[in-house]
C-alpha cells in the first residue's frame, strides 16, 4: 500500500507540473499522449487503494487563472469530459441513445453572455470556477455576431480557435525559427487573453460553439441539436457534428478519423453528446465530469523504430536544439524519420541513447513525436561545444525545464540567423540575401555587422564570378540594398533581434517613446514596461542589449548608413500626456475597465496594474478604502481620485 501511495504522490506532482504549464503559462512539458498514460495510471491506482489524495488532478478542474484581466466566478462550474480511447466503449456509453458526434477543439473554451440581442459579455473556462473577462477581445473575433435575433438572455459555450491555415500564415511572417509560434493552441490561447485587443483582432480568431446553456423562452423540443440548429439561425458557427446511434457509430468514428489530416481547425479527438436534453441531465455528474457527454481521444498509431542519433540544432539566440533521426517509418500516410526532442528536460526524462528502440507517433496525427523509449540506455552525451561554432555550450534552467546554449557571441550560426532576421520581409526587406548567400558573404569577409550590408558593392567584382551571381542578380542586390537604406525605426529595431521583441512591440515602443531613438535605448525599466506588451522579462533583454557598448557602437555605425523616415505624430488632445493612471475597484460611470483605459489613452495617458513611484493618480471610487493599492499610495503620496474627479480632470 505505501509503494501505491507514494507513487500516487509522484504523479499528482507529475501531472499537476504538466497541467499547471500547459492550462496557465501556455506552455508544453510533456506530450499528451504521456500525460493521458500518467492520468490513466493515477486513476487505476485511486480505485485500487479507494484513496483519493488532495490536489489530484482526477479530482480538481483546473488550476487558478494568472493574469491582469479581471476574474469572474461562473454561475455554473464548467466541467472536463470523461474520455476514452475505445470506439466499443463509446458505443456501450450511448446504449440505445441517440448522440451528436463532434469534433473534440483544441483551443480556448469561452462562454458568452447575449441579453436583448447584443453580446454583453464573454469569459474564459479559467480553472472551471472562475475565468478571465475578455469581452472587448471577444468583439474583434472575425466571427462572433455582435447582434442575434433573440431578444431573451442567452448562455452558450463554443471554443475559440485559430484555424491551421491562419496559423501557418502568421509563422510564415516570422523569419526568426525561435520566434516562431508552437501551435494554434498556445497562440491562440495568447491571442484571447491579450490586454490589447487589436493584437487579438490581427490573429483572425474564431469562435465555434458547442453547447447551448440556457436561452429565455425558446423550446428546443428536447433535443441538442435542434438546439444547434438554433445557433445557427442566430448567426453562430457550431462545431461540426453528426447524428449517431450505436448503429452507425463506429462507422462515423472512422469517416472523422479520415478527415481529421486535412481538417483546417485544430483539434484532439471527439465528443459524443446524448441528443435527449432532459435525460442527459437526469443523469447528473461526477465531482469532475458531467454525465451527458464523453470524449473520444484517437488511438495514437505508434511505431517502433531505432534512434539512430540526436543532432543538435543552433538558432539565432544560441537555443540548441535537440533532433531525435531515426530509421524511417510510415506513420498517418507519410514516412518520417526526425522529431524535435524540444529540450535537454524532456530528453533526459527519454533517457535517449543511439541505437535505443523508441515509439513515435504524430501528435494530433500531424507532429511526429517520441512517445517512449523501450531501451532507455542514456548514453546520449550533451555537447559541451556548440556544432557549430565549437565554442562552449552552457546548460540553463528556467522553472523547471533545462535547455542547452551556445555562449560564443561570434557562433556562426548566431550570426546568419541574425543577418537574416535583419534583411527580413518585417525588418529591412532585403530581396537576394539568402541564407545560404549570406553565409557565402560572411564566409568570404564581406559582411561582419550589420553596416556591411550597405558596402557590398565594393566586392563587385568578386560577387559577380561567384556560383549563383551573376550581373544582374548582382545589380538587382545591390539595388535592394540601396532601397533598404530608406526605412522606418520600428523596421530597424525588429532588425537588430533584441530577444522577444517583434514588430508589433517594436511599433508600441516607438509610438510611446515618439519615436525618439536615444530616448528608447536609454530608458530605465519602468518607463519601457508602462509600454503596452511589454512586460518584465522584454524589458530587461532591451536594457541589456543596450547596456552592452559594442552594441551601440554597432547601431551607431549602421545608423550612419539608413535614412529613417519621419513618422507624423497623431493629432489630437495630450492633456494627460506623461500621466500613468492605475484603475482598480468597480466603475459607475464607464462601462467597463477598458473602456476607462481607451479615454485615457486617447488623451495620450498610460494605465498600468501596479502602484509604483511613476504613478501619477490611483482611480478607485472607494477612496477612503483600505484596499492594498490605497495602501501603496498612500504611502508613495500618489492621489487617489473617483470616476468624477477623473472627469473634472479632463474637462480642467
Amino acid at each position: 500500500m505505501d509503494a501505491k501511495q507514494n507513487r500516487m504522490k509522484e504523479l499528482i506532482q507529475i501531472l499537476n507540473e504538466a497541467g499547471k504549464a500547459y492550462y496557465q503559462e501556455s506552455r508544453e512539458i510533456m506530450s499528451n499522449l504521456e500525460y493521458d498514460s500518467l492520468y490513466e495510471e493515477l486513476q487505476k491506482l485511486e480505485q485500487e487503494t479507494g484513496i483519493i489524495l488532495s490536489q489530484s488532478p482526477t479530482q480538481n478542474v483546473g488550476f487558478q487563472v494568472l493574469s491582469e484581466l479581471p476574474k469572474e466566478a461562473h454561475e455554473s462550474p464548467m466541467l472536463s469530459l470523461d474520455k476514452t480511447k475505445s470506439v466499443d466503449s463509446l458505443v456501450q456509453w450511448l446504449g440505445s441513445q441517440r448522440g451528436l458526434l463532434s469534433w473534440k477543439l483544441d483551443g480556448l473554451t469561452v462562454v458568452l453572455n447575449y441579453n436583448h440581442g447584443t453580446l454583453q459579455k464573454a469569459v474564459t473556462r479559467g480553472n472551471g470556477e472562475i475565468g478571465e473577462v475578455i469581452t472587448s477581445n471577444a468583439r474583434v473575433f472575425s466571427n462572433i455576431p455582435l447582434q442575434i435575433s433573440h431578444q431573451g438572455e442567452l448562455v452558450l459555450r463554443g471554443e475559440a480557435v485559430i484555424k491551421y491555415s491562419d496559423f501557418n500564415r502568421i509563422n510564415e511572417e516570422i523569419e526568426d525559427v525561435d520566434a516562431k509560434y508552437k501551435n494554434p493552441r498556445n497562440l491562440c490561447s495568447g491571442s484571447v487573453r491579450q490586454l490589447n485587443n487589436q493584437i487579438t483582432a490581427q490573429r483572425n480568431v474564431n469562435f465555434m460553439a458547442f453547447t447551448l446553456v440556457s436561452a429565455e423562452g425558446v423550446d428546443f423540443k428536447n433535443s441538442r441539436e435542434v438546439q444547434f440548429q438554433w445557433l445557427k439561425e442566430q448567426g453562430f458557427d457550431v462545431v461540426d457534428y453528426e447524428m449517431v446511434s450505436a448503429d452507425t457509430l463506429p462507422a462515423m468514428v472512422e469517416t472523422f478519423a479520415k478527415a481529421v489530416s486535412d481538417y483546417d481547425v485544430p483539434s484532439d479527438g471527439l465528443v459524443l453528446l446524448l441528443d435527449d436534453i432532459a435525460y442527459g441531465e437526469s443523469l447528473g455528474r461526477t465531482a469532475k465530469f458531467p454525465r451527458n457527454a464523453i470524449a473520444f481521444k484517437w488511438a495514437d498509431e505508434m511505431r517502433e523504430t531505432k534512434l539512430l542519433k540526436i543532432l543538435w540544432s543552433p538558432s539565432r539566440t544560441g537555443l540548441i536544439n535537440p533532433v531525435a533521426i531515426f530509421e524511417p517509418v510510415e506513420l498517418e500516410g507519410t514516412t518520417v524519420s526526425r522529431a524535435s526532442v524540444h529540450n535537454l528536460s524532456i530528453m533526459e526524462a527519454l533517457q535517449l541513447g543511439e541505437g535505443d528502440t523508441i515509439t513515435v507517433y504524430k501528435a494530433n496525427m500531424i507532429i511526429p513525436q517520441i512517445a517512449d523509449n523501450l531501451t532507455r540506455s542514456h548514453t546520449i552525451e550533451i555537447p559541451k561545444e556548440c556544432p557549430v561554432c565549437q565554442g562552449q555550450t552552457e546548460i540553463r534552467q528556467v522553472n523547471d525545464v533545462r535547455s542547452l546554449y551556445c555562449i560564443n557571441p561570434e557562433c556562426q550560426a548566431k550570426r546568419i540567423k541574425s543577418f537574416s532576421l535583419f534583411v527580413s520581409r518585417d525588418a529591412l526587406n532585403i530581396d537576394g540575401l539568402s541564407e545560404a548567400t549570406l553565409e557565402k558573404f560572411i564566409g568570404a569577409g564581406f559582411i561582419k555587422e550589420f553596416a556591411d550590408i550597405f558596402h557590398l558593392e565594393q566586392y563587385g567584382e568578386v560577387i559577380t564570378q561567384m556560383e549563383g551571381f551573376g550581373k544582374k542578380s548582382y545589380d538587382n542586390l545591390i539595388q535592394a540594398v540601396k532601397k533598404a537604406s530608406h526605412t522606418t525605426l520600428p523596421r530597424l529595431i525588429y532588425g537588430l533581434g533584441i530577444a522577444g521583441i517583434g514588430l508589433s512591440n517594436a511599433k508600441m515602443l516607438c509610438k510611446e517613446f515618439r519615436y525618439n531613438f536615444e530616448r528608447m535605448r536609454h530608458a530605465e525599466e519602468e518607463e519601457l514596461i508602462l509600454v503596452s506588451g511589454i512586460g518584465k522579462v522584454l524589458a530587461d533583454a532591451w536594457i541589456k542589449y543596450f547596456e552592452q557598448e559594442e552594441n551601440n557602437e554597432m547601431v551607431d555605425r549602421l545608423l550612419r548608413e539608413l535614412t529613417i523616415e519621419q513618422e507624423e505624430e497623431e493629432e489630437g488632445n495630450k492633456k494627460l500626456e506623461g500621466k500613468v493612471f492605475v484603475i482598480t475597484g468597480s466603475l459607475e460611470y464607464f462601462e467597463n475597465r477598458k473602456a476607462l483605459e481607451a479615454v485615457i489613452e486617447s488623451y495620450g495617458g498610460k494605465t498600468t496594474g501596479s502602484v509604483t513611484s511613476r504613478t501619477s493618480y490611483l482611480i478607485n471610487n472607494d477612496t477612503t478604502s483600505n484596499s492594498s493599492k490605497n495602501k501603496k499610495a498612500k504611502e508613495l503620496e500618489v492621489p487617489i481620485i473617483s470616476e468624477e474627479d477623473f472627469r473634472k480632470l479632463l474637462e480642467e
